[in-house]
């Protein structure tokens, strides 16, 4: 039943949770937009005695103070703990309050038991925030693309990683250098790992491919790796080829109508959208069978890009918004896949790392200085099945156009035999 269904013109009374760069970057929105209607209430933190930009009888450690209020009827929550966040919102749609929240960690991993909560107790739980910042891609993907003409899906979602490759590229800066760099100026964390190695992406990717081709999984259900094993040469190859390196999330819908989904290294062509972007910003390229192909840009980390787009979704409960998961509960869902083979660049110190007999074909290879690289196609369930790839200095980068299907496979491997006159 809905228990608190709120209507246009009623006040939002928001309880907060984390009041770290997201909960005061809000706060702080909230007070030059009074049109909004809405105001917080109360605060809820863990650490009661760092100073804070705020009026202290707003904060409390208490979180049922927030949870069991009557008068509060959105919950943001905005933490970085995936635990207590899951038990915030669960307990808050229980309480028949709407939320909106920003816990990228928490929704990938429990998406199904949110949208069993979501229609349980009848309250919408909005997260544009948690993908990519300040590009509205959740809502176009539910509202615009609301078909089965939807072909693929690539972006840069994580603001981190792209500010240290772009660093790499453009101003040769070997991975630590960079890395250094992006924690001084605060694109990275002390402890990079969740970025640099992909989690935060592949995290991000697994909501998205809900909306985007109603599949509901986990993290571990996608292969991805993060950009801590790419070198400066990867770079220098890059440059010689007139490629960029981007850690770009992909998806796309296969002839047998399933989808390939992963996260991972990939040398981007100069002309590509994604080339464009630099630095902490994020990019995503969108291909639909009538509208060809679109691409939304802006800043995908930061304190007001994030808080902007949570205040979107705090302005879109006023007009009763939720997420319909249209490719989900309305269309067919689509399946992942693997069976796929991808052309990819592999660098690495010795031979005996590279299972060269896991290879289709090698179109390249380069041996003859101290870090050797080479250029093949395989399957894609190798990369899954697998984790040399990631091992003993090994550096795996895809090509600009990675997926080969195996209908494509059997034509090539056909024409190779014709060509050496095996075939008539």
């Amino acid at each position: 039943m809905n228990r608190n269904r709120m209507d246009t013109h009623q006040k939002l009374t928001i309880g907060l949770f984390g009041f770290g760069v997201v909960g005061e970057g809000l706060y702080k929105v909230m007070q030059q937009t009074p049109s909004l209607n809405a105001s917080i209430k109360k605060v809820c933190i863990k650490n009661a005695g760092k100073k804070r930009n705020a009026p202290a009888s707003l904060f409390t450690t208490d979180r049922s103070v927030l949870l069991n209020d009557p008068e509060i009827n959105v919950i943001v929550e905005v933490i970085n703990e995936s635990g207590p966040a899951f038990e915030i919102v669960s307990t808050a749609l229980k309480n028949g309050k709407a939320i909106v929240s920003a816990s990228k960690k928490m929704i990938a991993e429990h998406l199904q038991e949110i949208l069993d909560l979501q229609i349980k107790y009848d309250q919408p739980f909005l997260y544009e925030s948690a993908a990519c910042a300040s590009i509205p891609v959740i809502r176009n993907l539910e509202e615009y693309y609301d078909n089965d003409l939807l072909h693929s899906m690539r972006a840069i979602v994580n603001g981190s990683t792209n500010f240290i490759l772009t660093k790499m590229f453009e101003d040769k800066l070997d991975f630590k250098q960079a890395l250094v760099l992006a924690q001084q100026m605060g694109f990275a964390e002390a402890d990079p790992s969740l970025d640099v190695e992909g989690f935060d992406a592949v995290n991000k990717w697994t909501f998205l491919l809900t909306h985007a081709y109603g599949i509901v999984g986990k993290p571990g259900d996608i292969v991805f790796t993060g950009i801590q094993n790419i070198q400066a040469g990867d770079a220098a190859v890059a440059k010689e080829k007139n490629f960029q390196i981007k850690l770009v999330a992909q998806a796309k819908k296969l002839n047998n109508g399933k989808v390939a989904a992963f996260v991972l290294p990939q040398f981007v062509k100069s002309d590509d959208p994604l080339a464009f972007v630099k630095n902490e910003f994020n990019g995503v390229v969108i291909e639909s069978g009538f509208a060809d192909n679109q691409f939304f840009y802006g800043k995908g980390a930061g304190s007001f890009p994030t808080a902007s787009a949570v205040l979107s979704d705090i302005s879109a409960l006023r007009y009763h918004y939720r997420y319909e998961y249209k490719k989900l509960y309305h269309h067919n869902p689509h399946q992942l896949s693997n069976d796929i083979y991808v052309k990819v660049y592999v660098s690495f110190d010795d031979w005996k790392f590279v299972p060269r007999e896991k290879f289709e074909w090698i179109e390249e290879w380069h041996a003859e200085s101290d870090r050797k690289y080479l250029v093949g196609v395989m399957p894609f369930a190798e990369l899954k099945e697998n984790s040399w790839w990631k091992e003993n200095n090994t550096s795996l980068i895809l090509a600009p156009e990675p997926i080969i299907e195996d209908i494509e496979i059997r034509k090539l491997k056909k024409k190779s035999l014709e060509l050496a006159g095996i075939l008539d």
